[in-house]
């Protein structure tokens, strides 16, 4: 199983390899290290990470005017990001037809450009996402049970808020995915620290 670490933007399809999503692919995320720390410990080393077209996490973080601006600097900057956390860069994720990106991932954008259209954000407990769904953003929570609940807490709402303000007027509803090869023992753990710093979904 390939594991990369991509935007949770819902458009972001992986149709080969498993996601993880972490906003803006953990750029300026702050604590982003103690997420693939603990990733790492849980899936192993080789995990890769992936840019798409049109992050708006990207775009906002470094004040950018337009999107031929932010795809270009998602990836300089998570090739950079990905050398610093010792992650494999796979390339970007184009609105296109799901194309080949390196290190055994392949995938694309397939939301329509500008436009999102999200109603839920799923906090992934046990392996990533299990099944790919337009109308969803994704939250790698596989981690949560392994940082302390402060930090845990902040990582979360910072990426739900993002995702909300996104989402314009549209209230999206948080949603608990346990099933993944980790197992129901990790997802309880994951599950139960969740519901510690008030997102039990």
């Amino acid at each position: 199983m390939s594991y990369v670490i991509t935007c949770g933007d819902e458009g972001v399809q992986i149709n080969e390899g498993q996601r993880l999503g972490v906003v803006g692919a953990g750029f300026k995320l702050e604590n982003f290290s103690l997420i693939v720390k603990s990733l790492k410990k849980l899936l192993g080393d080789d995990i890769r990470i992936a840019a798409n077209e049109e992050n708006a996490w990207i775009k906002e973080k470094l004040d950018l005017s337009n999107w031929e601006q932010a795809n270009a600097s998602s990836q300089q900057y998570l090739e950079a990001l990905a050398d610093k956390e010792a992650l494999l860069y796979a390339g970007i994720l184009p609105f296109a037809d799901p194309q080949d990106l390196n290190h055994g991932i392949k995938g694309h954008m397939v939301r329509p450009p500008k436009i999102h259209i999200a109603t839920k954000i799923a906090l992934t407990l046990a392996g990533g996402e299990q099944t790919f769904h337009l109308g969803q953003n994704i939250i790698s929570a596989e981690w949560v049970h392994l940082v302390d609940s402060k930090i845990a807490k902040q990582l979360i709402e910072d990426q739900v808020n993002f995702y909300q303000k996104l989402a314009g007027d549209t209230k999206l509803e948080l949603v608990l995915v346990e099933e993944g090869e980790l197992g129901e023992e990790i997802a309880a753990k994951n599950r139960a620290a969740l519901e510690k710093i008030g997102f039990g979904g």
